[in-house]
């Protein structure tokens, strides 16, 4: 699935669904945690509005058949203590989904 999909799902998505499409995209595995606090540290420089989302770990796994590692990837990050190891909605307008993308060049 690409970012654009995930959109068509919903114009707002968690920073959680979103790695996950966008390391699938690009061949990377997403069960990083500190590419993830990195990825969550360059969505901040570059001024996109982000809210932060409560997500809940025992119900994060519906929508990937992922849902397993995706729990665990969760699990993980709730032992970092920082707020780049947060879960956040975003909007995946055409502009952001660009700056998204970016983070891997």
């Amino acid at each position: 699935m690409t970012l654009e999909e995930l959109r068509d799902k919903a114009f707002y998505q968690n920073t959680i669904d979103v790695w996950i499409m966008l390391c699938n995209e690009k061949g990377i595995n997403s069960y990083d945690t500190d590419k993830y606090t990195k990825f969550i540290s360059y969505l901040n420089s570059k001024g996109l509005k982000m809210q932060k989302f409560p997500l809940c770990i025992k119900e994060s796994g519906g929508t990937f058949d992922r849902g397993m590692d995706k729990a665990r990837f969760l699990d993980a990050l709730s032992k970092i203590y920082s707020e780049d190891a947060s879960a956040y909605t975003i909007k995946l307008s055409p502009d952001n989904i660009s700056t998204l993308r970016k983070f891997f060049q």
